[in-house]
């Protein structure tokens, strides 16, 4: 089934005679000049050029030694290295029931790195079918999260010991902060506060975030367990949320 009416003859004439494009045109013009021998000032006249510019184009294409007048299309990537690489492996596991994850990190650990998402292509590509869903207790152990304790400072512990952190220089404004008399800021200001976390040990925490440069609570979340930030601040560990509530960090 056509998608349109075919063109006339006479269009068809006028996309040469009368090209649309400044490529095409160049093409055209350098065709009749070298091809059809048309004098030049005559071909730079009927498709618009002056008789200079023409001769300028000209010498130009005389010493291009790969003209380009059309668009050739781009192909995508042919191969896949990576892919290719790993599939013997990745068949071979799975074959032995492993998971895209577990052939992830297989994979990983022979310098083949592919995401999961990319295993599972390259199981797609061979025939494979998604394996059942598993129950937890049947998947491997992974590595997750640790579950941090929660700031208290009845728990902070006093008793001599070495630890490392990453913000020892705060240490150096535990002088200026014992100057401020903290204690008789917060009772003024009525800061609320709790058995958990004194308002005077949170407003440590909050300078202690501003000293370091940190610009938002969330962004604490690197050095959470950190014994350094909770010492000064007078709790076992930091708490991104504190009680107090009006205004950021």
């Amino acid at each position: 089934m056509p998608i349109g009416a075919p063109k006339t003859i006479s269009k068809c004439r006028k996309f040469f005679i009368e090209p649309a494009s400044p490529k095409q045109r160049q093409y055209e013009a350098f065709r009749a000049f070298f091809v059809e021998g048309r004098q030049s000032s005559e071909v730079a006249r009927a498709f618009g050029y002056t008789p200079g510019s023409f001769q300028v184009m000209c010498h130009g294409f005389r010493r291009d030694r790969f003209p380009e007048f059309f668009v050739s299309p781009k192909s995508g990537p042919r191969s896949q290295p990576k892919k290719s690489a790993a599939r013997d492996t990745i068949v071979e596991m799975r074959k032995r029931n492993h998971s895209v994850y577990e052939i992830s990190d297989a994979l990983k650990a022979r310098e083949l790195g592919l995401s999961p998402t990319a295993v599972r292509e390259v199981l797609k590509t061979e025939g494979f079918a998604p394996l059942p869903r598993r129950l937890d207790a049947e998947r491997p152990e992974r590595t997750g999260p640790t579950v941090e304790p929660t700031a208290d400072a009845r728990q902070l512990s006093l008793a001599p010991r070495r630890f490392e952190t990453a913000c020892g220089g705060l240490f150096l404004f535990v002088r200026g902060l014992v100057g401020l008399d903290l204690e008789r800021l917060v009772k003024a200001a009525g800061l609320p506060g709790s058995k958990m976390i004194p308002a005077s040990h949170a407003l440590r925490s909050m300078l202690a975030l501003k000293l370091w440069s940190i610009e938002h609570r969330s962004h604490v979340m690197p050095n959470v367990a950190d014994e350094g930030l909770g010492l000064l601040a007078g709790l076992n560990v930091i708490r991104v949320q504190f009680p107090i509530c009006s205004g950021e960090a």
